[in-house]
């Protein structure tokens, strides 16, 4: 589908006026710290091989990692690229207190310290909040902010919220082209190229597109996705970024295989509960940016406006419950179509002073945001029945019919969101800072239901909420920082553009998380960091108990994650790099939620899980890869009745680089030993299998 023409007016009207606000400069200014494109590709940039120095994902503000009092993993570009890295899961895989959950086979989704979420996306900070699949293709770097992210990025993010970086215009050349092929007849292709036009404009171009089957039975993946963006500086102190992105992904949605008693049934790895080709899943992704950037002598404005719509259709034939004694199981379908439509505007005011012998960076700000999202769900039907019973060892079925149920869904949802905010991050003396900063949100919902029957119901609510913060960093020497913190976050019943009647009239729930932890310069360009960390999920929805059978929900449940998370990133020789993680956490129901009762362990948190990539350069062009990852056994769900048992993968890559090393030759291989395990699930009943040994083989060159 094209881009929505309703857009368009919006867009264009936006455009100019940040158009026109870049017109108005002085000549003797000069441009911000922030304003400088192409950061990440400096020798002294804010990332400096696998290890991150500088962040704005939590603060808003270009600040050091190690004055920032919260936990943040970043994924830099060559991590990416050293492990052929193209999606979410991928990332995720070495960020530690995140694991990858299935997300029904048609989306990212993840669970960060204990959270399960499909909604805490963003991209440049602004929310990205739609069921589909993202791509690496046009990334600098991936930001893993773990722990509440209320007063940055107002509602949800009750575990923490992942950040995508975009790669911008450079004023010099960028020339670089990439074709990977690999196991399933994966072929993939990828595009970095720009250049300045002149001494005030510059441009850039990435794209990528990418077909491949799967070891998984009738499974394949169609996508592209492209990104020019212009970068335009008619005066020293301004500069106004213009992006456009279309990004098409077309796959088998793949929910895996079904459980038998306390464990995934015992059968192939490439066996298809349900039907293959009748399951796909389509996402179509256009999004206008624009950022205009200007300093006024001592005050920084940044403008992020970024309008986005969401096409998507899924549809899947699955697994609907476990395999039972008489070794059958039963097949369920349905499919679901949403168009969402994405407006945010946000503005900073960024300045720096001293007063009273402290030294200030003061941010206030201003979010404005509307969305507009319909829905549909249909189900799917085996002649006149909702489900059917097969066979495990022959577990294929054809629905012959999808249609509207009586309570599928039919309607629209909009939101909007109106957020001001204000921080201040104060030096008290050399060794000494403090952070603290408060957000107010007004978040209105209201949904429209389109359903003819009795049950129809129009519902809306309008939710008020402020979000605190505040931290205090010691730096007792330049090579060790400590820190403690507290964050919040609040997540309205309408938070994923959703309302149901028993939720419309709940208040938001609430995380708070207690923090202390700290960072260490081992080398010059390795950091080791630590995190010790409480979270509690506060006011969660629960069964009246006094009338269960009503349906109608209380808040009194409340979930809790402690845990304990380590990092260690850099070069530790001049040959030698490092990327490693551990996380050790707990989660549970610790008072009973309608999820599930008390002391229930929260689904898809393993006790353990532990990350390590090394990077190891020979010379002569030579170098090699080799990774390991293991993960504790883990529950599935809530329901603690499925458990997905322990695993250690291990993958290895080599690299020979040649033409003065703006060629290199990559040879990426997963599951060395060729592991069958199970690294994350939906539900008791949707499991998905590890892929077996595969490899991928990626020749890029710059020129």
């Amino acid at each position: 589908m094209s881009f929505d023409f309703r857009l368009k007016p919006v867009a264009f009207a936006m455009f100019a006026v940040l158009g026109s606000g870049s017109l108005v400069h002085a000549a003797d200014a000069v441009l911000s710290p922030v304003l400088v494109q192409g950061e990440a590709e400096r020798a002294d940039g804010p990332v400096q091989g696998y290890r991150a120095t500088r962040s704005a994902t939590f603060t808003k503000t270009d600040t050091p990692l190690k004055e920032v009092p919260a936990s943040i993993t970043v994924v830099p570009e060559s991590l990416i690229k050293d492990q052929a890295m193209s999606g979410m899961s991928d990332v995720l895989r070495y960020v530690p207190g995140t694991t990858a959950a299935q997300g029904e086979g048609n989306r990212d989704q993840m669970v960060i310290r204990g959270n399960n979420t499909t909604a805490d996306f963003f991209v440049n900070g602004i929310r990205d909040d739609a069921q589909i699949f993202r791509d690496l293709y046009n990334l600098e770097r991936v930001e893993v902010l773990k722990g509440p992210g209320g007063m940055t990025f107002g509602r949800g993010g009750a575990g923490g919220v992942v950040n995508r970086v975009t790669k911008r215009p450079v004023f010099g050349l960028v020339a670089e082209v990439g074709v990977t092929v690999g196991s399933f007849d994966q072929l993939r292709g990828t595009v970095d190229v720009g250049n300045k036009l002149n001494d005030a404009a510059a441009w850039r171009l990435n794209a990528m597109a990418e077909r491949a089957d799967s070891f998984r039975d009738g499974v394949d993946l169609k996508r592209y996705a492209f990104n020019p963006s212009v970068t335009l500086t008619p005066g020293g102190n301004t500069a106004l970024t213009l992006a456009y992105e279309r990004l098409y992904d077309e796959r088998t949605a793949d929910r895996g295989i079904p459980s038998q008693g306390d464990r995934p049934f015992d059968t192939r790895r490439s066996t298809f509960f349900g039907n293959a080709d009748q399951s796909k899943s389509r996402a179509m992704v256009d999004a206008i940016s624009a950022v205009l950037e200007h300093d006024f002598g001592g005050v920084q404005l940044k403008n992020s406006f970024r309008v986005t719509q969401y096409d998507k259709f899924y549809q899947n034939v699955f697994a609907g419950g476990a395999v039972n004694g008489a070794g059958t199981v039963r097949i369920s379908a349905y499919n679901s179509s949403n168009l969402r439509t994405n407006f945010f505007n946000q503005t900073d005011l960024t300045t720096r002073f001293a007063t009273g012998g402290l030294q200030h960076t003061l941010l206030a700000g201003v979010e404005l945001g509307h969305q507009d999202s319909d829905n549909e769900r249909n189900t799917g039907f085996f002649g006149n029945a909702a489900n059917a019973t097969v066979s495990a060892a022959n577990p294929f079925a054809r629905a012959t019919s999808f249609r509207f149920n009586g309570t599928d869904a039919n309607n629209t949802v909009t939101s909007d969101t109106f957020a001001a905010y204000l921080q201040d991050q104060i030096a008290l003396s050399e060794h000494w800072k403090v952070l603290a900063g408060l957000r107010y949100d007004q978040f209105k919902v209201e949904l429209d239901d389109k359903r003819t029957t009795t049950t129809r119901q129009d519902l809306s609510r309008t939710d008020n909420e402020v979000s605190p913060r505040a931290g205090l960093i010691w730096t007792p020497t330049p090579a060790q920082t400590y820190y403690a913190s507290y964050s919040y976050a609040f997540l309205p019943s309408g938070e994923q553009l959703s309302l149901a009647a028993n939720t419309d009239d709940l208040a938001p729930e609430k995380a708070v998380n207690y923090e202390i932890g700290a960072r260490w310069d081992l080398a010059p360009e390795l950091t080791l960091s630590a995190a010790l960390f409480r979270l509690d999920r506060e006011d969660m929805k629960v069964a009246d108990p006094r009338d269960p059978a009503s349906g109608r929900l209380v808040q009194s449940g409340e979930q809790r994650t402690e845990g304990v998370e380590v990092g260690l990133q850099g070069r530790i020789t001049p040959w030698w790099q490092v990327y490693a993680g551990y996380a050790n956490l707990d989660a549970e129901i610790t008072q009973t939620t309608s999820s599930a009762p008390k002391g229930s362990k929260v689904g898809l948190v393993p006790e353990h899980m532990a990350s390590l990539w090394n990077r190891f350069d020979f010379g002569g062009g030579w170098g090699a890869g080799l990774g390991v990852v293991h993960q504790s056994s883990v529950y599935t769900s809530f329901s603690n009745a499925v458990k997905l048992p322990a695993f250690t993968r291990v993958d290895g890559a080599l690299y020979y680089s040649f033409a003065g090393g703006k060629t290199r030759l990559a040879l990426n291989v997963e599951n060395l030993f060729d592991k069958k395990y199970y690294p994350t699930a939906h539900s008791d009943t949707n499991i998905s299998p590890g892929a077996p040994l595969n490899a991928k083989l990626t020749l890029s060159t710059a020129f």
